[in-house]
């Protein structure tokens, strides 16, 4: 949906995280199936390896045509393929198209809305507003928690994707209706709000007027070769991973954990199952209005505020993450899952915003190349977790014993420490591209 923020628009994208759905929906009808860990592993991280395919693609996509006409593209694609698929665990070539499709489609959301983010929000308010719309994804996520194991008991896993592809077409009605694009910087508005140099980018073939009366043509071609050799920017890809790494790890396996790990019933734990993606939009919100106070009254420098807050989200992420599998309560495992999702979310005012600090005029094309990394985290950490459950499965017998997930947790939280580090030594909040 949008909102007005000030006189330019903001996107806020409330719609629910379709990953929580799949997972709470597929784990159902996987676990009804008598699907093994290993299995329903490779099926979740099946999404990521088609939303890997279109990272790049989607933010260079953006750069030349428009973040918003893209964004819209990616919602009905996304949304047509889960009206039309049945969900049976049994019918594994048709699941794995349509979780490829899914991923191809949902890729190019956040290239564009860094794109058009970078075109309409001025340095000041870039934390906040960053912070802002991708904190939907965690409210929509924290509702899919709390709604959609009883419209599963109810109504079926298959309402799931019935549910998810009719909010995709509202979401897709009220942007096409109501989004517009910026001006371009040639434009006479452009120079007047002060958005010139972040606006959409002149064609090669347009000219522009200098003072001397003479013209000179204005390209926007993309620095491929300094960007993928940039270490700002490799700090932050790491990071991307990480973060997605633990995130994706948790979204995808929590539900088994909480049924198989804790022998909790997802029905039964009330809205408390919720709470740790709430979190993820409280503290993305702190994190994001937080930054933005430190950097507009002088408290800190652009650089040092986004390693501060870096540092401090991903090591509180990482103690909670490791201390997770320690808790055998339903009030420990969620609070230690609510700290370690709201303080990553936390330390995305650092990461995550960067792109925009060192690069707005190409945020889509270098969110496009960490998001392919955090994508490739969850490829990685889904598929892995369900071999490391499968092999404690044949070693404790269940996985209802700590030690069966201790291995699961471990790996993020070490991956907090080591990418915080790589963070504080190679991130810059200075613009480096031009």
């Amino acid at each position: 949906m949008l909102v007005n923020w000030g006189r330019k628009p903001k996107i806020v994208d409330l719609l629910e995280d379709k990953r929580v759905g799949f997972s709470i929906a597929y784990t159902v009808a996987a676990d009804a199936a008598g699907i093994n860990q290993s299995s329903k592993g490779t099926i979740l991280s099946t999404f990521y390896y088609g939303y890997a395919c279109s990272q790049v693609p989607g933010g260079w996509a953006a750069q030349k045509i428009g973040g918003r006409q893209v964004l819209l593209l990616s919602f009905v694609l996304w949304s047509s393929t889960c009206f039309l698929v049945p969900l049976d665990p049994n019918r594994v070539t048709i699941l794995v198209v349509a979780r490829l499709l899914v991923g191809v489609a949902q890729g190019f959301i956040f290239p564009s809305i860094h794109t058009v983010l970078a075109q309409w929000v001025p340095p000041h308010e870039r934390s906040r507003s960053v912070s802002l719309t991708t904190s939907g994804m965690y409210l929509g996520a924290a509702m899919g928690m709390l709604v959609l194991p009883s419209l599963v008991k109810f109504r079926g896993p298959q309402s799931v994707f019935i549910a998810e592809a009719a909010l995709g077409v509202i979401w897709s009605f009220f942007w096409f209706k109501y989004a517009t694009d910026p001006p371009r910087s040639e434009h006479q508005k452009a120079t007047a709000t002060g958005f010139g140099e972040s606006l959409l980018p002149i064609k090669a073939s347009q000219k522009i007027k200098v003072e001397n009366g003479g013209t000179t043509a204005r390209t926007s071609e993309i620095p491929w070769k300094r960007i993928l050799a940039s270490r700002p920017v490799w700090a932050i890809v790491v990071n991307n991973f990480t973060f997605h790494y633990a995130l994706y790890v948790l979204m995808n396996w929590l539900p088994t954990y909480f049924e198989l790990g804790l022998q909790l019933s997802l029905q039964e734990m009330g809205s408390s199952k919720m709470l740790p993606y709430f979190n993820m939009f409280i503290f993305s919100n702190i994190g994001g209005v937080l930054a933005d106070h430190l950097i507009s009254k002088r408290i800190m420098s652009v650089t040092k505020t986004r390693k501060f807050l870096n540092t401090v989200g991903f090591i509180v992420s990482s103690l909670a993450l490791m201390a997770l599998p320690i808790f055998r309560t339903s009030a420990g495992a969620i609070f230690c899952s609510s700290v370690a999702l709201g303080f990553l979310a936390l330390g995305r005012a650092g990461f995550a915003v960067n792109h925009m600090d060192i690069a707005p005029k190409y945020a889509g094309i270098v969110m496009g190349v960490s998001n392919t990394a955090g994508t490739l985290a969850g490829i990685i950490g889904v598929d892995m977790t369900g071999k490391l459950l499968e092999a404690a499965k044949a070693e404790y017998s269940d996985l209802s014993s700590p030690e069966s997930w201790r291995t699961v947790f471990v790996i993020p939280g070490l991956l907090c420490v080591l990418s915080s580090f790589i963070f504080l030594l190679f991130s810059t909040g200075e613009r480096i591209f031009d």
